[in-house]
């Protein structure tokens, strides 16, 4: 079982974190040395996650299957555009897929794309079902003022689960979590709260940390025995320092790190992480992942490259790099704010 293809979404607009820091008063050079971010995606103002999700998932079909043959569609998000009104269906019914497959949205802040692919990995592995389609997407912003409004970004990915022409072979799983409450928003409230320093260490990085630990003892590799590596990047600095309390190195990681330029895209920021590395990974090659989701719990991946990704791999650097700059006001606009 495995990932047969992928695709992704990021908007085309930037805001620099210069003209946020400038606005509220703040020297932009100690916010971009703290977070390591320079700018981030920002959503159009007719864009949400599910539009993101469909060009994600338009560019992950792209003709590879027989889509009647999809048994299940997962949409993970923290920014759904609907409280009540599932994006899943909405998704298949404009990709074409027949009616008899199983839809649901899931939700556990940053992986809940992540928990999707492993209940997608189950269904295809028990013969359920073929393929297995699961998305992510946020159009994420924080309080204005508020720490969160320097990373907070825009983007989507998806991912078609099966067992025939696989891109990149699952080679094992694990889970961990706990109840902690590093970050949260209750039902009507528009902004997210969150604990400060306490996201840090008792949050991210023991999640974090335990996953990829039990990773490694479960398969019985080493960092060392990786290619590429990729962290839930909710700044620049925290997979960076993960990576090295587990023995990564810098070279490991420097292809997943796509936050300075794109922000924090919630549920797709690992997974946007993953996209990034695909561009140049290589057969054979092993691939270490973990996600975290505040609440808490991280999700975490051993992938095998396959050569079948040399002629399904998609072109990430290029199309990020197509980018157009709006100012403050602008992004308060097309966030819906003013």
């Amino acid at each position: 079982v495995g990932i047969i293809s992928y695709g992704f979404y990021v908007p085309k607009y930037r805001i620099l974190i210069d003209n946020i820091a400038n606005v509220w008063g703040k020297n932009p050079k100690d916010i971009k040395s703290s977070l390591m971010i320079e700018e981030k995606a920002v959503a159009g103002i007719d864009e949400d996650s599910l539009t993101m999700a469909y060009e994600a998932a338009a560019m992950a079909l792209d003709d590879r299957i027989d889509k009647t043959k999809i048994g299940s569609i997962f949409f993970g998000s923290e920014t759904p555009p609907y409280a009540v009104n599932p994006s899943s269906t909405i998704l298949g019914e404009f990709l074409g897929v027949k009616k008899d497959y199983l839809a649901y949205d899931t939700q556990f802040a940053c992986k809940a794309a992540t928990g999707a692919i492993i209940s997608t990995i189950g269904l295809v592995k028990s013969n359920m079902i073929n393929y297995g389609l699961v998305c992510s997407a946020d159009k994420s912003t924080g309080r204005p003022h508020d720490a969160l409004e320097y990373t907070a970004g825009s983007g989507a990915t998806a991912f078609l689960i099966g067992k025939s022409n696989v891109i990149l072979e699952i080679i094992d799983q694990v889970s961990f979590s706990s109840d902690t409450p590093d970050f949260w928003r209750r039902e009507g409230i528009r902004y997210p709260s969150h604990s400060g320093r306490f996201t840090g260490k008792p949050s991210y990085f023991y999640h974090v940390q335990n996953a990829a630990k039990n990773l490694l003892l479960k398969t019985k590799l080493k960092p060392e025995n990786f290619a590429h590596a990729v962290f839930h990047m909710p700044n620049g600095k925290f997979p960076r320092a993960v990576a090295t309390s587990l023995g990564f190195s810098q070279k490991q990681i420097e292809k997943s790190l796509v936050v300075g330029k794109l922000g924090n895209s919630y549920t797709s920021s690992a997974l946007m992480g993953l996209v990034a590395v695909l561009e140049y990974a290589k057969p054979n090659d092993l691939i270490f992942f973990v996600s975290y989701g505040s609440g808490a719990g991280s999700d975490g991946f051993v992938f095998k490259v396959t050569k079948n990704l040399i002629n399904h791999r998609q072109k990430f650097q290029s199309i990020i790099n197509n980018k157009t700059q709006i100012d403050y006001p602008t992004y308060l606009k097309f966030m819906g704010i003013i």
